[in-house]
């Protein structure tokens, strides 16, 4: 075996699905490729789920995100780095890794930093998801060798550094449906309502409210499928029954991508994940982001620009007021159309393929 093959590429990611789910497709296209992948994660994350990372050596390394403004607080997390810092040594002292890969949040700061104190630095790169890089990645990017971006107009990317638009990879069951045709028979519409991590159980009573007052002739058309969180789930189904509105509510959506290849309307939180999804398939959306997430605003933008979105401010919303903006655009299916074929001209379905070939063109320098 060549000394390519034998010498790993380490990842590091951990936290949310928005940081594993890019990583997952990576190690996916680099074991394909004959690459031996090994994973550095964080308590939090559950890789042993993924049929890609049960393959894969596996490492979880102590971390944290300086938060809060105690001091006492943020002695201990810098702590609770150096710790991470000399594990991921460890790891990666026995493995001599050509190229580290990090995924943003603080999961993969220790990586990055014990990367560049071993003997011989490995080639770093920083995958980032969302359209305004992340603190972790602000912070690392001093450090990398290049930076991975998801969208063209990527803010916070520091001066200097050399960055290459790969685009965020997506689940492979999204990637199926790559541009799948957008159809609107004129009869049914089905929505499909995606909470997030985050912020879900405000839609729970949102999204209800404002499509109960919708009239008749578009409230009997409605077919919902809806993420709602356990808290809301009662009321929220309450709710949809008293309006007579067909709908299907799950605090967990198994089969994302055949639902959003059905609807004619994506009312989502606007993550990196969930933003690349919506493209890749192509359908016209509203995005909500969370009101705390700068990046959930830079995401949402990209795909406003574009022509395959409409982003709305949480806070200005009433049940009413969104009752108005969602009966405005159910009632003009031309509107959806060209929005969907706007979204599919921007979705990167190749994106693990192409964070692949970067990883591998470092691999060969």
């Amino acid at each position: 075996m060549s000394d390519t093959v034998s010498a790993p590429v380490v990842l590091a990611a951990g936290g949310t699905g928005g940081h594993v789910l890019p990583a997952e497709a990576l190690a996916d296209r680099l074991i394909r490729r004959g690459q031996r992948v090994i994973l550095l994660t964080d308590t939090r994350s559950h890789p042993q789920q993924s049929a890609v990372f049960r393959s894969c050596e596996q490492h979880i390394i102590g971390g944290s995100g300086v938060v809060g403004r105690s001091p006492l607080r943020a002695a201990g997390s810098v702590a609770r780095i150096a710790c991470g810092v000399l594990q991921a040594r460890r790891v990666m002292a026995t493995a001599k890794p050509r190229v580290v890969v990090g995924f943003g949040g603080y999961p993969s700061v220790a990586p990055v930093l014990a990367a560049r104190l071993l003997r011989s630095p490995p080639k770093i790169v920083l995958h980032d998801q969302n359209a305004a890089l992340g603190r972790a990645n602000q912070f690392l990017a001093r450090f990398a060798d290049v930076l991975a971006l998801s969208f063209p107009e990527t803010q916070g990317v520091p001066a200097g550094c050399v960055s290459l638009v790969t685009g965020n990879p997506v689940r492979t069951a999204i990637i199926a449906h790559a541009r799948a045709p957008y159809e609107d028979d004129g009869l049914g519409l089905n929505l499909l309502v995606l909470g997030g991590s985050l912020g879900a159980l405000a839609f729970a009573t949102l999204v209800p409210d404002a499509l109960a007052l919708l009239p008749e002739r578009l409230r009997s058309r409605l077919k919902i499928m809806m993420q709602c969180p356990s808290a809301g789930l009662a009321q929220a189904r309450e709710r949809f029954a008293e309006a007579r509105i067909e709908a299907v509510l799950a605090p967990f959506i198994e089969d994302v991508a055949t639902e959003m290849v059905r609807a004619q309307l994506v009312i989502a939180r606007s993550g990196g994940s969930t933003v690349a999804e919506i493209a890749v398939i192509g359908r016209p959306a509203m995005l909500i982001p969370l009101a705390i997430n700068a990046d959930q605003r830079a995401n949402a933008q990209s795909l406003v620009r574009a022509g395959g979105a409409i982003q709305l401010d949480q806070a200005d919303l009433t049940a009413a007021s969104f009752a108005q903006i969602v009966s405005d655009l159910l009632d003009n299916p031309q509107r959806r159309f060209d929005m969907a074929h706007a979204a599919a001209a921007v979705g990167m379905s190749d994106a693990a393929d192409r964070l692949a070939a970067l990883v591998m063109g470092e691999i060969a320098r």
